[in-house]
């Protein structure tokens, strides 16, 4: 039946000026983003301390590059192991975790020969295994990570050569890895990583939120040395997330939260490793809601707050704590973070700089990683590397 009378009283409040006057005063908004806590003032990291700090993340890496030149492996596996289709689980799991640890070296900035070196053969490995990295399965679709870093690894190589030949190079590559995220856009637009719906050539499941940012964020670094982005996959990736958004500028996991926006992963704890790179992505592609304030009280919110995320750090079962949180969010989440602190006036910056670097130097391992959730033998060097590209945006 259609429902007549809903029409029938909005017509009447539609023609009626007085009884659309009398009619009840619409509830109160929600409390913005910028009323988030804000923690005090952490004590400043000496730049010795950081640069050390940052040297033995670099010396982790090189101590576990593979002898293919690559990073991470299927082993070390535990009683619980992600959900990875052999052989191309793995293959997108070492291309996206080795297109991380070539941004770390090279945002690292060290000078020593042992880790230009490494480096080196880090992106001659990348260059020559991007091409074949694809959808494991129809129901797994994590290639789109490995594409996402690949773009963020090539654009840093792009930008450290002279060489013309070698640009080319980068820039075809660059075009596959779009072309490739092209491809496996989800039909509503954004991209996520798995599709248990319906495993259709053009993944049918839900956009997520944090995977759509990612790729965006990725996008803006390519579109500024001349790639050429796809407006439509633009538009329909920001159209995704801001579906997503919840009125504190918190993000849904994922659109089939859609219906139940106020879960506990959806709430602002559950949504700390996440609202960063969310509200990264929307301000950079234009996005005039990201405001300064909307930045800050969300870089507020993770350190004030810190421990609802720590709390997640290590443990072996994906979502198994409070609101939900996932180990693999910490490491990501301070990452975007940094990337958000960079948006900020540089006077408001260090504030922040003082929280991130006191929260990752207490948290370096003895061998130099950092490492937040058991994930074969790749969590090591993707902790790593997104601490030291972290730690790198802390410098003064």
């Amino acid at each position: 039946m259609k429902p007549v009378l809903p029409l029938a009283v909005a017509a009447v409040f539609w023609l009626s000026p007085r009884l659309a006057a009398e009619a009840p005063a619409p509830p109160e908004p929600p409390p913005l983003a910028t009323e988030a806590p804000r923690p005090g003032p952490a004590e400043p990291v000496p730049a010795a301390a950081l640069e050390t700090s940052i040297r033995r993340g670099v010396d982790f890496l090189l101590e576990r590059q593979n002898a293919d030149g690559s990073f991470g492996s299927p082993r070390n596996t535990k009683g619980l192991n992600i959900y990875a289709p052999v052989p191309g689980a793995h293959q997108a799991f070492r291309a996206a975790v080795t297109a991380l640890c070539v941004s770390a070296l090279i945002e690292s900035g060290d000078p020593r020969p042992e880790a230009a070196s490494a480096l080196e053969r880090a992106e001659t490995w990348l260059l020559e295994h991007l091409p074949a990295v694809r959808r494991a399965t129809s129901d797994t679709i994590y290639n789109n990570w490995a594409h996402a870093y690949a773009i963020q690894a090539l654009v840093r190589m792009h930008g450290r050569t002279g060489d013309a030949e070698r640009r080319a190079t980068i820039e075809a590559a660059l075009y596959q890895q779009l072309d490739m995220l092209a491809r496996y856009e989800c039909v509503d637009g954004g991209w996520n990583y798995y599709d248990f719906r319906f495993g259709t050539q053009q993944p049918g499941g839900p956009t997520v939120s944090f995977v759509t940012a990612t790729v965006l964020v990725a996008f803006k670094e390519a579109e500024e040395i001349g790639i050429e982005i796809p407006e439509r996959l633009v538009r329909r990736g920001v159209d995704s997330i801001i579906r997503q958004r919840n009125p504190d500028f918190g993000y849904q996991y994922s659109a089939n939260f859609r219906t139940h926006p106020a879960s506990l992963i959806n709430r602002p704890a559950g949504s700390l490793g996440r609202s960063q790179v969310c509200n990264l992505a929307l301000r950079l592609w234009g996005d005039e809601a990201i405001s300064d304030e909307i930045l800050s009280a969300w870089l507020d919110r993770l350190f004030a707050r810190n421990l609802w995320l720590d709390i997640g750090r290590k443990r072996p079962i994906p979502h198994e704590t409070w609101f939900q949180i996932a180990g693999y969010f910490f490491y990501y989440g301070h990452y975007y973070a940094a990337l958000c602190m960079e948006q900020l006036p540089e006077d408001q910056r260090p504030f922040y700089q003082d929280h991130m670097a006191r929260i990752l130097l207490r948290l370096q391992e003895r061998d130099g990683s950092w490492w937040d959730f058991p994930f074969y033998d790749y969590h090591q060097q993707y902790g790593t590397a997104l601490a030291i590209q972290s730690l790198v945006r802390c410098r003064r």
